[in-house]
């Protein structure tokens, strides 16, 4: 005796599954956008990190040449942010910058802020 195959057709199984791909992506979409927030907030945390950087080098080669430290602090918080802390430290031998920034996604300001900071360090010119 030989089994009896049964054939299911194809516009049975179709119809079976049709639909789950929409509920699947719409269950799926609110993790996909957190996912998405995280990235464009982390993007945004090291430009302004690159941006703390860039300005602690100029600052820090400021100060080094005998620039005012009012005129040094006021040149660094307008190449970042206006919130930015800078300290300034000058000896003889060495003038250090060192830029704090806290950031926040702008589409969140309730979210907890991430601390970025730069430090640039330059030889004190006589």
């Amino acid at each position: 005796m030989t089994p009896c195959r049964v054939r299911t057709s194809t516009s049975t199984a179709r119809s079976a599954s049709r639909g789950s791909v929409t509920a699947e992506t719409a269950a799926m979409l609110p993790a996909l956008m957190v996912v998405l927030a995280a990235a464009l907030w982390a993007i945004q945390a090291v430009g302004v990190q690159l941006e703390c950087v860039d300005a602690a080098r100029a600052a820090a080669r400021a100060a080094a040449r005998g620039e005012p430290v009012e005129q040094v602090r006021d040149f660094a918080q307008a190449a970042t942010r206006p919130d930015a802390q800078v300290s300034i430290t000058r000896d003889p031998e060495l003038t250090t910058v060192k830029i704090s920034v806290e950031v926040r996604p702008s589409w969140g300001e309730s979210l907890p802020a991430v601390g970025v900071s730069a430090t640039a360090t330059a030889d004190t010119e006589q």
